[in-house]
């Protein structure tokens, strides 16, 4: 999973699967999902992010395998 922020646009993409996207739903108003062939979630596009998203602390909890950071 890889989490990025664009600033000069001021949205937020989270990459879920390295696949593709063949198909994206809006389900809240800049809120978009992202399948792909098989119908599974592939990632999440957020517009205007930091009104709709604590941008500047990320907690992770029990992830199930070694967390890599990258700093950008």
């Amino acid at each position: 999973m890889k989490l990025n922020y664009y600033k000069d646009t001021d949205s937020l993409y989270i990459d879920l699967s390295e696949k593709g996207s063949v198909e994206s739903k809006e389900i809240s108003e800049g809120v978009v999902l992202d399948y792909d062939e098989a119908g599974n979630l592939v990632g999440i596009d957020i517009d205007n992010a930091s009104k709709k998203v604590q941008l500047k602390e990320l907690i992770l909890n029990r992830l199930p395998s070694d967390v890599r950071t990258v700093a950008a």
